[in-house]
C-alpha cells in the first residue's frame, strides 16, 4: 500500500516543531509501525485504505500516559495530516519518504 515504508517527519505540536521517523507497515487494511521522536519510540497501530491512514499510539513523558492519534494521507512520496495529543491540543504534521 501506498503508506508502507519509512517516513522523515515533522510535528507542528502545542509546544513546538519536532522531527521525528516512522515506520509503516499495512498487512490488508491494518496498519503498524513506530514513531522515533524527542519522546522516545512510539509503538502504533490502525487502519489503512489506499493512500488514507488513521492510527493510536500511546507515550509517557513528564505529564504522564497520552493517546497520540495520527489521521493522514499519502501522496505519492509525501505524507500530510492531522495530530491529536489527548487533552494537550492538536498540531498538524508532514513527510517524506526516506
Amino acid at each position: 500500500m501506498a503508506v508502507d515504508g519509512t517516513w522523515n517527519v515533522k510535528l507542528n505540536t502545542p509546544m513546538g516543531e519536532r522531527d521525528g521517523t516512522m515506520k509503516l507497515a499495512t498487512d490488508g487494511g491494518a496498519l503498524s509501525g513506530t514513531f522515533d521522536g524527542p519522546q522516545g519510540q512510539q509503538e502504533l497501530a490502525g487502519t489503512a485504505d489506499g493512500d488514507a491512514m488513521s492510527m493510536k499510539g500511546e507515550v509517557s513523558g513528564p505529564m504522564g500516559e497520552m493517546t497520540i492519534e495520527w489521521d493522514g494521507a499519502v501522496d505519492g512520496d509525501s505524507i500530510s495530516g492531522k495530530v491529536k495529543f489527548g487533552t494537550f491540543g492538536e498540531g498538524s504534521f508532514t513527510g517524506t519518504r526516506a
